[in-house]
């Protein structure tokens, strides 16, 4: 399991002095740049390979309120990837400063070629690093229709 520890700033708390559902998002996202850049997914490498991170979805459970001024410690395990690397699944966990987890978030992305602006598996070089990253108790094999398990389709309006 990767770690990343985290101070609740004033700017991440809310009308209610608890922390904003905003501020879990950015503490998500930090965590999961920070360790992609440590296995070698650096911002110099992705632009190598033109390629980005993206985000189809991201699934919040709150258990517990959490305040400023205390530590909170962001969990991240892989809960799936798909054979080419191309779709990934990361679960955060949030912990207070007593260990209690707080928080749960699913969240599936893929990786996207920026110049086609089309999904994309991952270069064999980065594609085998993937294998050293700490995975779930029920981690799965991600497969393009492991990303519509929502059945969640666009609705445009009527113009």
């Amino acid at each position: 399991m990767y770690t990343k520890q985290f101070e609740i700033r004033w700017s991440d708390v809310d009308a209610n002095h608890h922390l904003a559902n905003s501020a879990y998002t950015n503490f998500m996202s930090h965590t999961r740049m920070a360790f992609l850049m440590e296995k070698g997914f650096t911002l110099k490498e992705l632009a190598h390979f033109n390629i980005g991170p993206v985000v189809f979805y991201e699934h919040m459970y709150y258990f517990k309120e959490v305040f400023m001024g205390k530590p909170l410690t962001v969990s991240l395990e892989v809960s799936g990837l798909s054979e080419d690397g191309t779709f990934f699944k990361f679960d955060h966990n949030f912990y207070n400063h007593k260990g209690e987890n707080i928080a749960h978030c699913e969240m599936l992305g893929a990786w996207m070629d920026l110049k086609t602006r089309k999904l994309v598996g991952l270069p064999a070089e980065l594609l085998a690093t993937t294998k050293t990253f700490p995975k779930t108790k029920n981690y799965k094999e991600l497969t393009k229709e492991d990303t519509r398990v929502g059945g969640k389709k666009p609705v445009h309006l009527s113009l």
